[in-house]
């Protein structure tokens, strides 16, 4: 570690710790072992303790620096590839010992065993082709499809005690199938490495680590690299908000609070019962950076969700009065994270062309997805959390009733352009109680399956880049468990759910067809209403625009009931084509439609010179486009 290396990790600016922190296989006048570097400011003595030296904690002591910067350094001959280790921290505060893992490790022991392992990283890469035109398929005005998924239960290997797929067979398999139903990207569920699996990745301890449950960093390679030839984006869940305070983690690390706030009021998550990162401490700053890069640099990452970011902006937080600290000016904003943000949107934007960064943000903060030059966050996008509670409490309700909550179905579209958004239909919906997203939709099986058709049809036509959660995508009818795998058997065993599974290949294959549909997704003039207040029938029409001009309407009927000869304007004469209709039988609906298309009249309507009289089968979307 250079003087330059100290001094950037010192000020909070260096986000490549990782090449110098941690461990290092090396070879040093023809001795092969590893090189050992840890940040421990308020140890007495640091040692590494291993398989390479019988887990003796005297064998290896490692050397502070003479620069007070707190790194000890060392090398120790024999480690190798494979070996597990420790360090071993003397705290001159406290007086004990701890055994630590190594908070810049490559590689960790399967949970529930501890270590770190010895790793080297190297790995040959076949995706030139998509990192060179990543660009751009990544961008604002790229079609998105985002299929979230929880790598260890999406689909389990019952013939060998119900494990989850290792990185490799995943690879082969959540790669074709993502190419079947025509995704554009797969996001997972945090594969850093954590020691509980029920918390889904959410409480990460190995912030350069991939999880060791299903195979090796470079399996884990193996997986974006066969995703990346296959043409699909990777997104990774990242988590720079908490972490769990597990004896062998970062909590508590040298015998003083170091990655923490000292302060439990602004040190401890009082929901997640975990600690929250010192973002106004520039070395913790330093290594929650080079995080982000990490997996982005060696792992070739094409976007981080972010997760969590309104726990990190918010000083009072879920803590009612008297809990929490004000800033400097007296307000409840961190402005540590506020700053650590934008420094590590900053640099991911300039160091890795192509990449995004996504926010899970909860809040009305503003400009989240704006640049930090202008006062933003430097977020890429945002996820629309009101848009997904809105919509989904209105397809939960009697159909009898929705006239009167129409705005739950159209109140997003007034703030839509404030931010660049994603549309979630997310993991989060499908858990705790909350059932699945069939189990919210009303009515009898017949009615959830075209509601739910309905649901994507609006989604896929509402501007904003779109995700679903595993399951989703064939109307999982029970809800998530991470202990089990997705019930597969529904598409084979089930017209229902079968249809709804076609629907949404068809609706990706749809939008990324047709430029109108993403390519001005977060511009105003990429989306016109043609009727958003039809309380009598509950009916909205809207039509989707690209940038050379073309068009696709799209008009849904909220309620079970068919609506024969509607009328609708549009801005063109001729024959418009009916592109897509939920309620067609090959999705499982009653086969009700418009023969394919209609001529436009002469007859204007909606202040459009043009007008369409149609057939709205109940509870369906179509989409209709002039020939």
């Amino acid at each position: 570690m250079s003087d330059y290396d100290v001094y950037l990790f010192k000020e909070g600016r260096h986000f490549r710790l990782y090449r110098c922190l941690g461990c290092h296989p090396m070879e040093v006048d023809g001795q092969p072992g590893a090189l050992f570097a840890l940040w421990a400011p308020n140890a007495e003595w640091v040692s590494v303790a291993g398989d390479f030296n019988g887990w003796d904690p005297d064998s290896h002591r490692l050397y502070p620096r003479w620069d007070g910067s707190g790194i000890f350094e060392g090398f120790v001959p024999f480690a190798k590839a494979g070996d597990v280790y420790k360090y071993v921290i003397r705290s001159r505060v406290t007086g004990e010992t701890y055994e630590k893992t190594d908070p810049f490790g490559f590689l960790f022991e399967c949970p529930p065993r501890s270590g770190s392992v010895v790793w080297d990283l190297s790995y040959s890469w076949g995706d030139g082709e998509w990192m060179e035109g990543r660009g751009a398929k990544n961008w604002l005005e790229s079609p998105w499809t985002i299929y979230e998924a929880h790598l260890g239960s999406w689909q389990r290997v019952p013939e060998e005690g119900n494990r989850p797929l290792y990185y490799r067979e995943a690879a082969e398999r959540l790669g074709n199938y993502l190419r079947e139903t025509g995704f554009t990207h797969l996001e997972l569920l945090p594969v850093m490495e954590h020691p509980f699996y029920g918390s889904w990745g959410y409480q990460t301890l190995g912030y350069f680590a991939p999880t060791s449950r299903y195979g090796s960093p470079q399996d884990f390679m193996c997986l974006v690299d066969h995703l990346h030839r296959l043409g699909i984006g990777v997104i990774l869940d990242w988590v720079p908000s908490h972490f769990p305070k597990d004896g062998h983690g970062l909590g508590f690390f040298d015998g003083t609070c170091l990655f923490e706030h000292q302060d439990p009021r602004k040190g401890y998550h009082p929901d997640w019962k975990s600690g929250i990162f010192n973002y106004d401490r520039p070395e913790v700053v330093s290594f929650l950076g080079s995080s982000a890069a990490f997996w982005c640099d060696v792992y070739h990452a094409d976007a981080l969700r972010v997760d969590a970011v309104a726990s990190m902006l918010y000083l009072d937080y879920s803590r009612p009065p008297g809990e929490w600290v004000p800033n400097r000016y007296g307000g409840r904003e961190n402005l540590g994270a506020i700053e650590f943000l934008r420094a590590m949107n900053a640099e991911l934007y300039r160091s890795f062309p192509g990449v995004e960064t996504i926010a899970e943000e909860s809040t009305s903060w503003p400009m989240v997805s704006r640049p930090a030059f202008l006062g933003g966050l430097g977020f890429g996008m945002k996820w629309n959390m009101g848009w997904m509670h809105d919509v989904l409490r209105h397809m939960s309700r009697d159909p009898i009733h929705r006239r009167w909550h129409l705005e739950e179905l159209t109140f997003g579209l007034w703030y839509n352009y404030s931010e660049n958004f994603v549309l979630p239909l997310s993991h989060d919906e499908v858990v705790h109680g909350k059932g699945s997203l069939w189990g919210k939709m009303w009515g009898d099986p017949w009615q959830r399956a075209a509601a739910l058709r309905l649901l994507y049809g609006w989604m896929y036509c509402h501007p904003g880049k779109k995700l679903l959660f595993m399951g989703g995508e064939f109307g999982q009818e029970a809800e998530w468990d991470h202990d089990r795998s997705l019930d597969w058997h529904l598409i084979a065993q089930s017209d229902l759910h079968r249809g709804v599974f076609q629907w949404v290949k068809d609706l990706n294959r749809f939008l990324r067809e047709r430029p109108c549909l993403y390519q001005l997704d977060f511009q105003r003039e990429g989306f016109q209403w043609v009727d958003c207040d039809d309380r009598d029938n509950v009916v909205l029409s809207c039509i989707r625009f690209s940038r050379d001009g073309g068009m696709v309407l799209g008009i849904g009927n909220f309620t079970p009931v068919t609506r024969r000869g509607y009328v609708v304007g549009v801005p063109r004469g001729g024959f418009w084509r009916e592109a897509l209709n939920s309620d067609g039988a090959c999705y499982g609906g009653s086969g009700e439609g418009n023969l394919g298309g209609v001529w436009a009249r002469d007859q204007g309507s909606h202040g459009r010179p043009f007008s369409l009289e149609l057939t709205l089968p109940g509870h369906s979307f179509i989409f209709l486009e002039p020939a």
